[in-house]
């Protein structure tokens, strides 16, 4: 019998300067996710829609879409065992002209959780940031 998975969770708040519908958007639509991340993305928008971005980095599957509000997803990355998918949720709050981002991922296998953390503030919160101010300002 095989030893169970240890796994981690990870919880990170982002303060934006967009509202919440241009944050939500930005992350559910294909070139806006590739545009501000620098890296390949189809996501199929809807409940139930597959998604790969990362250049295929990550896969997954949309479990909720609540529009400017909330993302969940059944999420993975290519190097995690076969079947392990973590849940990823977007949680997105309106506060002044902006939007406070929680984000929380269950179930980070225990031996990626480091490079998994940085990677959300490396790979999407600080480009997301930029990417949001330069729209803003066009």
């Amino acid at each position: 019998m095989s030893q169970p998975l240890e796994v981690r969770n990870v919880q990170q708040t982002v303060e934006l300067a967009a509202p919440p519908d241009a944050v939500y958007t930005a992350l559910m639509d294909a070139q806006q996710h590739a545009a501000f991340t620098g890296f390949d993305a189809e996501i199929d928008a809807r409940e139930g829609g597959a998604f790969t971005t990362g250049s295929g980095r990550n896969i997954g599957y949309t479990l909720v879409l609540v529009p400017g509000r909330r993302i969940v997803q059944a999420w993975r990355h290519r190097d995690w065992s076969e079947h392990h998918y973590s849940i990823a949720t977007f949680d997105l709050m309106p506060m002044g002209r902006g939007t406070r981002l929680t984000f929380t991922q269950l179930g980070v296998p225990s031996d990626a959780y480091e490079w998994m953390d940085e990677g959300w503030r490396t790979t999407y919160w600080s480009p997301l940031a930029r990417y949001l101010a330069i729209r803003r300002r066009a």
